[in-house]
């Protein structure tokens, strides 16, 4: 059975949605269809070139990522996945293509538009585009030390703050527990946030509401049909 004290999870936008789950142990990865609610059988695979061409190499050292579309689209595309690792002793971000399914560029964070999250970059576990009606380049970084990021890359504007029952309602209790986190973008005006939590559970967080919808559920093959599959 993988990890899942020890995985990443990012979301895909292009074409149907999914979630992609990376098992840093056996630098392994599956893909879950949201739209089908299950893996397809040929998973899991190896993370290899053919796979993730571009990013393989860096997969096992991956920390977080996330999704956006129409950010950045200078090379040609709308959907880019941003995939944070470490080259070495060096914070890294890959800009994935979501479209041509390749990695096109890649930064030290220093020198690209998430600089402002590097003094944190040790302590965040999961990032999502925080999408809300007005505010296109709002995101959000959870840490594992119980604070969180809110980014408005448009105004450069960073805030550090406590996960509470007033910031994120409902998280609260959770907030030293989060190991990963990916979203559903299932309308836009409806977004659910997967927060993935050690013991083997996961929250629902409601981007919109900013509260948790449910949980904790337990993380099983009812809740995610083919996830467990060696």
């Amino acid at each position: 059975m993988p990890n899942f004290n020890n995985f990443v999870a990012i979301d895909w936008r292009s074409g149907k949605d999914r979630i992609y789950f990376f098992f840093k142990d056996t630098n392994t990865y599956t893909r879950f269809d949201l739209g089908d609610h299950r893996v397809p059988d040929d998973f899991p695979r190896e993370t290899t070139q053919s796979s993730w061409p571009g990013f393989h190499q860096n997969a096992e050292h991956l920390r977080f990522g996330f999704t956006t579309t129409d950010l950045d689209n200078s090379d040609g595309s709308d959907d880019f996945a941003w995939l944070f690792y470490y080259h070495g002793e060096i914070p890294m971000v890959c800009k994935y293509d979501q479209d041509q399914d390749k990695a096109v560029k890649y930064y030290r964070v220093e020198s690209s538009i998430w600089a402002p999250i590097l003094p944190y970059f040790d302590r965040i576990v999961a990032g999502t585009w925080w999408q809300l009606g007005g505010k296109k380049f709002l995101f959000r970084f959870l840490l594992n030390d119980g604070y969180y990021l809110s980014f408005d890359y448009l105004k450069n504007r960073l805030i550090h703050e406590e996960i509470t029952a007033t910031s994120m309602p409902g998280l609260e209790r959770f907030k030293h527990r989060i190991i990963t986190a990916a979203q559903n973008d299932r309308t836009f005006a409806d977004s659910h946030y997967y927060i993935f939590l050690n013991r083997g559970q996961f929250l629902i967080y409601n981007v919109q509401q900013n509260r948790l919808q449910s949980g904790p559920h337990g993380m099983n093959d009812e809740a995610w049909p083919g996830l467990f599959r060696d």
